[in-house]
């Protein structure tokens, strides 16, 4: 209910880094649900065993991290999608469908309806293999990861770089390539325009540094 006060389109749980588990997405997915408020998810990796459970317990979507290859996008979508596209296992009675009780058939169809899995862009691995990452079928949109991008590629803290500006291009149309959505995490806000114009889906920040950035500016109104 912050993020949406707080004029936010949409909350991210991030279970990568910090001690956020599944409980905690569990809570925090329901309460968007009852406010009409979609609740990303983002596990740890193409191999966590989570990947379903997020959207068993409510995301509206899911993101993957460190996917470097089309395998590791075909994984992705064999664990979260219904066959006949992939081999996600049937729950129970679901929050997302108020928990109704329908006909298998019906179960699925409406489940798997409006759910976005995307899968992060973050190593040079993955950069070389984003045309063939984005081709997947199942995969709805390609983010990158700032930092590990900028990591990977060798460039460390330097996201400016015109090296990493022709890195977000070259994802960016990947994803329009395949018709898939293209996303950022971590790029400065001054860097957007020139890095990824064409990003649909944007994290422009998370609950630390909107608390770091927010309280070292009120106490500097005292100080000062």
């Amino acid at each position: 209910m912050l993020a949406r006060g707080a004029g936010f389109d949409f909350c991210l749980v991030d279970m990568e880094h910090g001690p956020l588990g599944m409980d905690a997405l569990g809570q925090i997915a329901a309460s968007g649900i009852a406010a009409g408020y979609p609740v990303w998810g983002r596990v740890s990796g193409p191999a966590s065993a989570d990947l379903a459970r997020v959207l068993d317990c409510g995301a509206s979507g899911l993101i993957v991290p460190h996917v470097d290859s089309a395998e590791d996008a075909r994984r992705i979508v064999r664990a979260c999608r219904f066959a006949p596209l992939g081999k996600r296992s049937l729950p129970a009675p679901l929050p997302a469908l108020d928990y109704a009780l329908l006909p298998a058939v019906k179960f699925c169809e409406d489940a798997g309806r409006n759910v976005i899995i995307a899968a992060m862009i973050e190593s040079a691995a993955g950069l070389e293999a984003a045309p063939e990452i984005a081709a997947v079928e199942g995969i709805d949109l390609l983010v990158i990861g700032t930092n590990d991008l900028a990591d990977g590629l060798g460039l460390r803290g330097q996201p400016d770089h015109t090296d990493m500006r022709a890195a977000f291009h070259r994802v960016a149309q990947a994803a329009a390539h395949h018709g898939k959505d293209f996303g950022v995490m971590g790029l400065p806000p001054h860097l957007v325009k020139s890095h990824a114009p064409d990003a649909t889906w944007i994290v422009a920040t998370n609950d630390t540094n909107l608390m770091i950035e927010g309280g070292a500016t009120a106490i500097g109104r005292f100080c000062n």
